[in-house]
């Protein structure tokens, strides 16, 4: 019973912080390696992908009755990352993570930069025009992200938004929102990989999801309220957070 509150109690922090800006894995899938020290890692991932999609879920449901989103744009990044996410999590195995880390920490250095400078970035939401290059770009976006995802996965949702401001010209809340859709198909990809391979074990991963949920409602209905600047704070907030973490797994760890 202390193990599933615990878990609960992770699953509902990560739903919340993901839901509004995303990064919901950083406290997520370490607090589940902490809580479950003797269970495989494919194992963990596969928990953890379980209750994120479904925090995700219900985080995209609130969006949605909410915000309006360019679906010629997201179906071809949606497609990208599913298929991506899905090859990830078949070599999560092989790939060691720490060849990840020191360029996750320099792309979240430039990230937290560029943000913080240019005080004008995702306050107003003046996508572009949708043609053939920009949904060619959402879906390499989309497949690089997706693979990411599937491979590791903190910091996912920042990095779509950052792009969906970055490249097509979105506020932060509905870049939020569009996160929230493709991370949706991510975590449903690795899933369709974990759930067959039997790397999951529900009596975990159920509690856990549920709390999520009610963590990813909450998040979501926050960053509504709060608009562009509440969410661009919090943004800025995660991506010290998300620095200092892979600095330490970096340079001290």
């Amino acid at each position: 019973m202390e193990t599933i509150l615990l878990l609960g109690l992770t699953g509902f922090c990560a739903g919340l912080i993901d839901a509004a800006v995303g990064g919901g894995g950083l406290v997520q899938l370490p607090g589940a390696f902490g809580i479950l020290p003797n269970t495989p890692p494919a194992t963990i991932f596969g928990i953890n992908k379980f209750a994120s999609i479904c925090g995700t879920g219900m985080a995209v449901r609130q969006y949605l009755q909410r915000v309006r989103l360019p679906w010629a744009l997201l179906l071809p990044a949606m497609a990208c990352a599913f298929v991506a996410a899905f090859g990830g999590a078949m070599v999560v195995s092989m790939v060691p993570v720490k060849w990840l880390k020191p360029v996750i920490l320099v792309l979240l250095i430039g990230m937290a930069v560029y943000t913080f400078f240019k005080k004008d970035f995702g306050k107003v939401h003046k996508p572009k025009a949708i043609t053939r290059r920009e949904r060619v770009g959402a879906a390499l976006w989309g497949g690089a992200l997706g693979f990411y995802d599937g491979i590791f996965g903190p910091g996912t949702g920042s990095f779509l938004a950052f792009v969906f401001i970055r490249f097509f010209a979105f506020d932060f809340l509905h870049a939020a929102a569009a996160a929230r859709v493709v991370n949706l198909m991510t975590n449903l990809a690795a899933l369709s990989f974990f759930v067959p391979a039997g790397h999951i074990l529900w009596h975990y991963a159920v509690p856990m999801a549920v709390c999520n949920m009610a963590g990813g409602i909450l998040g979501a209905r926050m960053a509504i309220r709060g608009g562009v600047g509440f969410i661009r704070k919090l943004f800025l907030v995660l991506m010290v957070v998300l620095i200092s973490k892979f600095a330490y797994d970096v340079f001290v760890a």
